[in-house]
This record gives structure tokens, C-alpha cells and sequence, in this order.
């Protein structure tokens, strides 16, 4: 499909430092309102020379309209409109063509308070950082917003931290800027063009060893949001599985490297191979769960769901996550699964316990519940077979 492009700016005489990016998709009724406040507060209370860039990513109602009527009307406002929708890719074309010494986005709604914007980008016209963001989990950080998007925001970054190390409080808000140079070693490396594309940037640049300077902010849900939480949430997971793949096979690396950073060390092909067997035994899992919760309650439910994870859980790792580098015995690994059974029920039933007294007693709380358990449960599993067969490797090597 052909991408039609058409850019409206009226810049200022100086040069342009910061560019930022607001990123839309059938926004006709926040559109106006929220540039006019972004624009009036850059104008006003902003120390450097910025444009923003509206970039309606194949709007089907009014958004585009008022975009370009916005760009013709304000100094310092521009348009650029694309045929196809995803979110990564809007900012990603809005970035490369920038010309700003710094690019940033934030959402349409601006639930992050703006006088963060000074805090975000300062690190980086300062040289301290190569990327900022702001966090909603940072200590410090002020958030207003319902107890389910708070739920799943941070199992989604706890299931990151788990699996792919990630290293930042807050990979999905909504709030960030990167340095030009840095962002254009790092375009080419992102394959997600939807809402993952937050999530593969960071975690790129992780492993390139880049500078993230984290912001906590006062930020406030919008109770009118129309994403879709389901198919989002859905996404992530493959792109997470996605990513998982992309390390493990050496890739991802900027070539040259962005300036400030460091040559990455070779990623650990046990820490990958644990992930993607441990993503696939958590599902199971929690589809297991989820399938005996109404026939044999939860309690029982889940140690049964549990016995037949664990089991194939740890027979997997003892194939492909172990065995091929330290020679674990399968005696030691029935010993080690049968600990690990017992530790994740023990974390799981006391999630459960903990879900019963607060009455979420739904089949989704109580299954997502059980994930956050599943999730603790997996750094102890991974410590603990680790332990295990190195010290047998030790002991090997000794003799």
C-alpha cells in the first residue's frame, strides 16, 4: 500500500531543538484542544525553540481536518498524515524526518503533566543521556487512574524485568524523547510499528548499553481511551516472543554505535532459552487454570494446573535450557522440579488468599492473580536451576 504523505509547517526563524510528536488515530475530539495547550505552554514556559508534529496515522473521521487546519493556523505546528495505522509507525516516520536536535512524543490526551517536558529533555541537550522517559512507577512519580490499567501495567513491566531484563520502572508510558543521532542508529534495529514499538526501542537500546534517564511524572488516566486493552495487551506478547528470538539470534546491534555507548556483551543463550520455555509453561498454565477453575475451584485448580506446568516446565529446561550447557542429571532436575512445584504453590495459593479477601473473586482476577504469582515464581525457578547445575558443572570440572 502506497503511503501518502502531507506535511504542513510553519517553523520558527531559529533552529529547531525539540520536535514533538502526537501520534493519532480518530482523535477528532481532543485534537485541537490538547496542541492549542501544548502549543500555548511551549510559547510560553518552554526554554527552547520547539515544533510539534501532529502525525494522523489513517484517521477515518474529522482528526486529519483538524490537524491541517492547526498546521496552517500556528506558528510551530505541523501535519503529516500517513495511509496506514500503527503507532510506531507514526512516530518512527515523524523522528526520521525530523531535523530537531531532540525528538520526543507524548499521547494526545496529555495525561502526563507538561512541566515534565523541561525534565525529560535536559538530560539529553546536557549530553548526560541518550534517551529519557517518563515513569508512572518511579519513586516520586503522582498517578490517578483505575485499578486494572494500573494491574496490567505493571505485570506487563514485571514480565519484562523477568524475561528480557529490562532495566527501566515504566517501559509503556507515554512520555518520551530521544537524542536524533541516537534514534537514527536505532530505527533500523525496531521491527514493531504498532504499540510495541516503546517497548523494542527501550530494550534496543538496552542492550546497546545507551544512557536511559528515567522522569517520574504526575500523570492522570483518561477515562475516554479507546484502546483496545485485549488486542494491545495480545500484541505485546508476540512482540515480547518476537524480541525474545531477535537477541537470541545476536541481533540488534547498532552498527556504528550510537555515540556514548559501549560495545553490548553477547547475550546469554540460557537466559533465552529459559524466557521463551518459561513464556510458553506460564501459558499453559494459566489456560489450565482458567479451564479447571469452575469444576475444581481455585485452590485445587491451581496446584493441578501447577503439577502439569511444573512437570513439562522443568523436563523442557532439562532438555533445551540446561542440559546442553552443563550436563544436569535428570534425577537432579525431578528433584529441583519437585522444589520449584512446591515454591510456586506455595506463591501462587498465598496470591490467591490475598485476591479472596479483597473479594476479586472473578475468573479474571483470580487468573491474573495467579499470573503475578507465576511471575515471582519464575525469577525464584530460574535462581534456583541455575544454582543447581552449576554447581554440578563445578563439580564436574573439578574431578
Amino acid at each position: 500500500m502506497t503511503e501518502i504523505m502531507s506535511l504542513k509547517i510553519r517553523a520558527p526563524a531559529a533552529a529547531t531543538v525539540v520536535d514533538v510528536v502526537i501520534p493519532v488515530h480518530n482523535e477528532e475530539r481532543d485534537l485541537e484542544f490538547s496542541v492549542r495547550r501544548l502549543r500555548k505552554y511551549l510559547d510560553e514556559r518552554f526554554p527552547f525553540e520547539a515544533v510539534i508534529t501532529i502525525v494522523d496515522n489513517a484517521s477515518s473521521d474529522d482528526t486529519w481536518r483538524i490537524a491541517s487546519a492547526l498546521a496552517e493556523e500556528l506558528p510551530g505546528v505541523r501535519g503529516l498524515y500517513l495511509d496506514r495505522a500503527g503507532k510506531g509507525r507514526a512516530i518512527r516516520k515523524a523522528w526520521s524526518e525530523s531535523t530537531a536536535q531532540v525528538v520526543a512524543y507524548m499521547d494526545v490526551d496529555l495525561a502526563t503533566d507538561l512541566d515534565a517536558l523541561l525534565p525529560l529533555v535536559a538530560p539529553l541537550l546536557s549530553g548526560h543521556s541518550d534517551i529519557a522517559i517518563g515513569s508512572r512507577l518511579a519513586r516520586g512519580a503522582r498517578v490517578v487512574r483505575g485499578p486494572k490499567r494500573e494491574l496490567i501495567s505493571r505485570t506487563y513491566n514485571v514480565l519484562l524485568r523477568t524475561v528480557l531484563r529490562s532495566a527501566v520502572t515504566d517501559v509503556t508510558c507515554g512520555f518520551k524523547a530521544v537524542k536524533r543521532d541516537t534514534v537514527m542508529a536505532l530505527l533500523p534495529l525496531i521491527d514493531d510499528d504498532g504499540w510495541f514499538f516503546d517497548t523494542e526501542l527501550l530494550l534496543i537500546a538496552q542492550r546497546n548499553r545507551l544512557r536511559i534517564h528515567e522522569v517520574p511524572v504526575d500523570w492522570v488516566d483518561d477515562a475516554d481511551s479507546r484502546v483496545d486493552i485485549t488486542r494491545t495487551a495480545i500484541g505485546d506478547l508476540q512482540g515480547v516472543w518476537r524480541l525474545i528470538r531477535v537477541l537470541s539470534a545476536g541481533r540488534g546491534h547498532a552498527h556504528p554505535l550510537p555515540p556514548g555507548s559501549t560495545a553490548p556483551s553477547v547475550s546469554s543463550s540460557e537466559l533465552t532459552r529459559f524466557a521463551g520455555v518459561g513464556m510458553v509453561s506460564t501459558v499453559t498454565y494459566l489456560i489450565l487454570f482458567a479451564s479447571l477453575l469452575a469444576a475444581l475451584g481455585p485452590f485445587v485448580g491451581n496446584v493441578l494446573a501447577l503439577a502439569i506446568s511444573v512437570l513439562s516446565n522443568t523436563v523442557a529446561h532439562a532438555i533445551f535450557t540446561l542440559r546442553p550447557a552443563t550436563g544436569v542429571r535428570w534425577r537432579n532436575a525431578v528433584v529441583g522440579g519437585a522444589t520449584i512445584l512446591v515454591v510456586n504453590g506455595l506463591l501462587t495459593s498465598a496470591v490467591l488468599w490475598v485476591s479472596r479477601a479483597a473479594q476479586a473473586t472473578s475468573a479474571i482476577d483470580l487468573v491474573t492473580a495467579v499470573f503475578l504469582g507465576s511471575v515471582v515464581a519464575a525469577l525464584v525457578r530460574f535462581v534456583l536451576l541455575h544454582a543447581w547445575s552449576f554447581r554440578l558443572h563445578l563439580k564436574a570440572s573439578a574431578t
